[in-house]
């Protein structure tokens, strides 16, 4: 059965010692470890929710810096396709003033082959009246006989074909 011998007094009284001693040497030390653990993992667990929320107020900030850089450059893009149509109406404006400038000065160069080709056409025919003329009439006619009549008669056939136009 149960012996309680003065071996199981000391024992008791050991482990109570014990208690105590451990008590006032290691309590003090271990509580203040415990409660630096404590301290040091709380401020882990704040300083991450403050770099958390941190980031997240960058990752917005970041996030309207590219929208507004996005809409600077539809921006920019819109300013620049505006310019280059002005561009383009400026350039085919020019086309246009060169192209009514060449047919101006084409048309002015017809008109002065054509009264040229009117020239010589005149002086052909006032050869031809003057060599039908000579022949009959049997005789030579003056160089300045011979003028004045091509003349005239090269006034009578333009004032005709003024009036047919």
């Amino acid at each position: 059965m149960l012996d309680f011998s003065v071996t199981l007094i000391i024992t008791i009284f050991n482990i109570a010692f014990l208690c105590v001693i451990l008590r006032l040497i290691l309590w003090k030390p271990v509580t203040k470890f415990m409660a630096d653990r404590a301290k040091r993992v709380k401020d882990s667990i704040d300083q991450a929710e403050s770099d958390k929320s941190q980031a997240n107020a960058l990752r917005i900030q970041y996030a309207d810096q590219l929208k507004a850089a996005e809409a600077e450059a539809n921006a920019i893009i819109l300013k620049a396709r505006e310019q280059a149509e002005v561009e383009a109406e400026k350039i085919i404006a020019s086309g246009r003033a060169s192209v009514e400038e060449l047919m101006a000065s084409a048309k002015k160069q017809f008109e002065a082959e054509q009264k040229a080709a009117m020239v010589a056409f005149r002086q052909d025919a006032a050869a031809l009246v003057v060599a039908a003329t000579s022949y009959l009439v049997g005789r030579e006619i003056k160089s300045e006989d011979n003028k004045q009549y091509a003349a005239m008669l090269l006034e009578e056939v333009h004032l005709s074909e003024a009036d047919k136009d």
